[in-house]
């Protein structure tokens, strides 16, 4: 996704509270939003890739500050807090893949990255458990799953795969192989290698990492390996604003996509006409 005027505010938001986790020596900070400032004053402006930008600013916080995880603790947190919810979540599910689409959905608001560290997600949460797809492909969706043999799955937050979890023993039924994509290393609060195994992801696919640490999937910073998986996947599906943000940077036309997400930024609900917190099930 291009950047918008609303993705300025968000950059500074998410740079002062990854600063917040790893140090209260308020020099430092001072010392890092001005090479905050610097760096968007060259590299924010009309058509700039705002993933791209965002990773930038979190890798420049995490080599200044030699912190190699800022959000470890928000990560655990949101494991906890997914594992919490999942007894009352479940209650949601029958028989049909469009109930598992819409929990794996619900779990798509663990996300320390869109929303403020003092936000109420499991309010949220529990908000978006009665609440329907505002786009609804999920017909589409099981066409394909028919269809394919393979299903490249590319993951979004940690807390969210244990949703993912139950939606992949649900594609499972439709005998298809998944191969699912992890962060190579951490960034923001994005599911890595250890945080799928962790949470049993290996038992219902291969997982192989994008050899990235950026905010969603930017092209040009995947492995090598990795380039190849996804050049050859005919079949995705996109978990996350992130993914979502920067798979449509890509002409992805050969191949079918599918983007499962909350709409949890302003400029992204405007460009499929939603509205904020809204959730979907959108085919490219």
């Amino acid at each position: 996704m291009k950047v918008h005027y609303e993705c300025a505010p968000c950059f500074l938001r998410q740079a002062r509270e990854a600063m917040d986790l790893i140090t209260d020596d308020d020099d430092l900070k001072v010392s890092l939003m001005e090479d905050v400032f610097e760096l968007l004053s060259k590299e924010y402006y009309d058509g700039a890739n705002s993933n791209y930008l965002g990773s930038k600013i979190h890798r420049l916080i995490k080599n200044k500050t030699n912190s190699f995880d800022p959000y470890k603790k928000q990560k655990e947190l949101s494991n906890e807090m997914a594992l919490e919810f999942l007894p009352e979540a479940k209650k949601v599910l029958n028989d049909t893949l469009e109930s598992y689409v819409k929990l794996s959905i619900v779990g798509n608001m663990i996300d320390f990255g869109a929303f403020q560290l003092d936000e109420d997600i499991k309010s949220l949460m529990e908000e978006s458990l009665n609440k329907d797809l505002k786009i609804n492909d999920v017909d589409k969706l099981e066409e394909a799953l028919k269809k394919y043999d393979d299903v490249l799955y590319l993951v979004d937050n940690t807390g969210e795969i244990v949703f993912d979890k139950l939606l992949l023993e649900k594609i499972k039924d439709y005998d298809i192989n998944v191969t699912i994509g992890v962060k190579e290393k951490p960034i923001v609060n994005d599911a890595c290698m250890e945080d799928a195994i962790e949470v049993g992801l290996n038992e219902y696919a291969n997982i192989v990492s994008t050899g990235e640490d950026t905010v969603g999937l930017v092209y040009c910073e995947l492995s090598s390996e990795f380039k190849e998986i996804f050049d050859n996947s005919d079949f995705i599906i996109s978990k996350g604003l992130g993914n979502f943000e920067g798979l449509t940077e890509l002409d992805l036309s050969d191949k079918d996509v599918f983007y499962l997400a909350c709409a949890k930024c302003p400029a992204t609900a405007k460009m499929i006409n939603v509205n904020v917190n809204d959730m979907f099930l959108l085919k490219n």
